[in-house]
């Protein structure tokens, strides 16, 4: 038997949505008040769920205890309270879309996990807009 389980986990982060290779004109255009050169945050809301098989012995797909410390050490620590564009490494490069956090946060989570298990991540950056990532 299958089963997807979810945690559910929060961070405050600040970003701004730029593109270096841009005028400052496209990029306000583009990304509007997203890119206040004085940055701005969101009160993100991240669901991690695991699908996999019911393990027998134990009941569980994964135990919900190793996922919370998971998403609290690997996630949580890196984003909480950070200037994404400035603090977090794997922003300095990439625009810290919430499509693009979705993805990282996936790449940060999928090594940790049994490789038969599947990772979906699915992130709010507003109560209305959210994406959801499955490593597609």
């Amino acid at each position: 038997m299958r089963a997807t389980v979810s945690r559910k986990a929060h961070f405050n982060a600040a970003h701004r949505l730029f593109n270096k290779d841009w005028s400052d004109e496209k990029n306000q255009a583009v990304f509007g008040k997203c890119n206040n050169p004085n940055f701005h945050g969101h009160n993100y809301e991240l669901i991690v769920s695991v699908t996999g098989e019911i393990d027998p012995e134990t009941g569980f797909v994964i135990d919900m205890k190793i996922l919370k410390d998971l998403i609290y050490n690997e996630i949580e620590e890196t984003f909480d309270h950070k200037n994404l564009n400035l603090e977090v490494d794997a922003f300095k490069t990439l625009n810290p879309t919430a499509e693009n956090i979705a993805v990282v946060i996936y790449n940060i989570l999928k090594p940790h996990l049994n490789p038969a298990l599947e990772l979906q991540i699915t992130l709010y950056e507003t109560p209305r807009n959210f994406v959801i990532y499955s490593g597609e």
